[in-house]
């Protein structure tokens, strides 16, 4: 492999790593209790995720033997049916505009002492709320002018335990899929996204990833020794 190709390889796989990153962010806002990012974050764990795999398919027209090393991988996210479900997904958001989400609420417990454990409660509150159709609890308030706004709260386990869920899953994703939580999920996706870009790297640039407790470093970071 020349220098060449190698810097070549580089770039290609400094986009596809800048890529999951983003989709990363997009995770942690799904993991956040602020409802208003949570489904959003979904959505860009989705799109910016099925890019990964798109963006290091460029390598085709850069090294010689990358069908070789990526064939195997393909056909392995084919029979993969948390991979083949989240791709559906994206093309539903995609062409559709359309993600059909549920919630599951167990562990219910909302007495006037688990109250006092969120806090003082904003001005203009009117009402407690728990599990929204983004996944997010917290407090209704009033606004001056007569409307209605959610402050959102990350919610203690002691006073429920809501789940986010992907409805309508087909039949032959549900051993894989059903009793899993919509970040479970999301974080077994980009696991597996991550471990291609890991054989991605060892095998075109001969290099790890660098990472620090287990965890991809952002690709403009670099660890200097």
């Amino acid at each position: 492999m020349t220098s060449e190709i190698k810097d070549t390889a580089e770039q290609v796989i400094r986009r596809a790593e800048e890529i999951l990153q983003t989709a990363q962010h997009g995770l942690d806002d799904l993991k956040s209790g602020n409802g208003s990012k949570r489904f959003s974050g979904l959505q860009n764990l989705l799109v910016f995720g099925r890019s990964v795999t798109f963006v290091i398919q460029n390598l085709r027209s850069v090294v010689e033997d990358f069908d070789q090393w990526y064939n195997p991988i393909q056909e392995e996210l084919r029979s993969d049916e948390v991979m083949k479900y989240f791709v559906e997904l994206r093309n539903q958001i995609l062409k559709q505009g359309r993600l059909q989400i549920a919630m599951e609420i167990s562990s219910l417990s909302l007495s006037t002492n688990d109250l006092q454990k969120l806090g003082t409660p904003p001005p203009g509150t009117k009402g407690f709320f728990i599990g929204d159709k983004f996944g997010g609890s917290g407090w209704t308030i009033e606004l001056p002018d007569g409307s209605e706004a959610k402050y959102y709260v990350e919610l203690p386990r002691s006073i429920a335990e809501v789940k986010q869920v992907f409805a309508e899953v087909p039949e032959s994703a549900r051993a894989a899929i059903e009793g899993k939580s919509v970040e479970e999920l999301g974080e077994q996706y980009l696991a597996k996204l991550g471990e291609i870009l890991d054989s991605c790297r060892k095998q075109f640039l001969g290099a790890p990833a660098q990472k620090i407790g287990g965890k991809r470093l952002p690709p403009y970071l670099r660890i200097i020794k």
